[in-house]
């Protein structure tokens, strides 16, 4: 019987992976993906990076050329309603603090593509910039703007840089090396409003009463999941699309991926929501596999990084605040990974500059290998080879 086939709304890259693992596994009804911004599905990691710096042009950073879509009979084209299954690839939205001035020239976000290169413009043009949020997009974009010669000043609620998302060590060795190439930070302080002459910013009046003055101002407080046209539908909805164990929706021709989705993972309590490339991608693989008959729990690790300026950031694992933090290795040589336990489990691994810490973090946590916390603080004990074991093999060693 010939399928209706598949419409994926959403051509990030949890989207577009959809439609190309689906022809991987050699499934040959048609496939629709439908995007809300024009032209072909684009990555989106390098629009704080190289992108917005302009060392990579628009070809670089597109997935695959249009080409790629011809041979393969995927369809990149507006909305459509006919479908056999339907995958909500909807992503995210980047949120802007509800205070006065919000709305000023001058005061941008960075999500899409074209937010990237009219930010690239405005950079060129402005000496002192205000960046409000320590987060992943902040730190890049101040780590560019610094490289840039502008004057950078980072406004945070929070008591240091990235505090949901790693431990002190991380957060400390990350916010001095930005301090030492100039980057100013106010941490304890929120945005309050903004300043303005003549309808353009000029500033930030932070919560505790101070004014940073600025020509430019990044907003880089979080995002809000694309979650409206499930909610439209009648799916449940909290904090993104609620997926099972197999992202399916509480419609069974319907699934949710990438930053829209909430799901059940091994390392939490309670459903997440990711933000992530590998785990859009990997979601993505997922239910292609489900649709072509290979139907299979998700269980990926998940995995992240940042590049600022000359130290990359990789995490592996989901921990969490009161998590122990383990060091391995020394800040002051530039490299080292933070170890998170709980309970005596590894959660999550925290490496800067230390990619094979990192790809070996991956295999400990992808195969469950036991570690304690002894071993991950001495150096004498060698990881990958724990990595290398047998499961079993590894618990006799531990």
């Amino acid at each position: 019987m010939q399928h209706a086939g598949v419409v994926v709304v959403g051509s990030g890259q949890g989207g577009f992976q959809v439609a190309a693992s689906l022809r991987e596994q050699a499934y040959q009804a048609p496939i629709t993906l439908v995007g809300e911004e024009p032209g072909l599905p684009y990555q989106r990691p390098p629009l704080s990076k190289a992108y917005l710096s302009g060392k990579a042009p628009p070809a670089q950073i597109e997935l695959r050329p249009a080409s790629f879509y011809v041979e393969r009979n995927i369809t990149v084209m507006a909305p459509q309603r006919a479908y056999q299954h339907l995958v909500l690839a909807t992503g995210a939205r980047a949120r802007m603090p509800a205070v006065p001035g919000a709305g000023l020239k001058g005061i941008v976000s960075l999500r899409t593509r074209a937010d990237a290169e009219a930010l690239f413009a405005l950079l060129r043009g402005s000496q002192r910039l205000a960046i409000v949020g320590a987060g992943f997009i902040g730190l890049e974009v101040a780590s560019v703007a610094r490289d840039m010669g502008l004057d950078v000043h980072v406004v945070e609620f929070a008591d240091r840089v990235l505090q949901r998302a790693v431990s002190t060590p991380t957060a400390a060795y990350l916010a001095d090396a930005l301090t030492r190439r100039g980057v100013q930070f106010s941490f304890g302080s929120g945005a309050m409003e903004f300043n303005a002459s003549r309808g353009e910013v000029t500033g930030v009046v932070t919560t505790r009463g101070d004014t940073i003055p600025a020509d430019l101002v990044v907003v880089g407080v979080g995002v809000e999941p694309n979650d409206e046209l499930a909610r439209a539908a009648g799916l449940p909805v909290q904090n993104g699309i609620i997926v099972d164990a197999h992202l399916l929706t509480a419609d069974p021709l319907i699934s949710a991926i990438g930053d829209c989705a909430r799901y059940p993972a091994d390392y939490c309590a309670l459903p997440v929501r990711l933000e992530s490339v590998q785990n859009a991608v990997d979601q993505a693989r997922c239910v292609a596999a489900r649709i072509a008959g290979k139907a299979e729990p998700y269980r990926k690790v998940p995995w992240f990084w940042s590049d600022q300026g000359d130290n990359r950031l990789q995490i592996a694992g989901l921990a969490e605040h009161s998590d122990e933090a383990v060091l391995r290795g020394d800040p002051a040589c530039g490299r080292f990974s933070v170890f998170r336990f709980r309970a005596g489990r590894l959660m999550a691994v925290e490496s800067v500059n230390q990619a094979a810490d990192h790809m070996t973090a991956r295999k400990l946590l992808a195969q469950c290998t036991p570690l304690t916390p002894a071993q991950a603080r001495d150096p004498c004990v060698k990881l990958t080879a724990l990595a290398a074991l047998p499961v079993n093999a590894s618990k006799e060693t531990a």
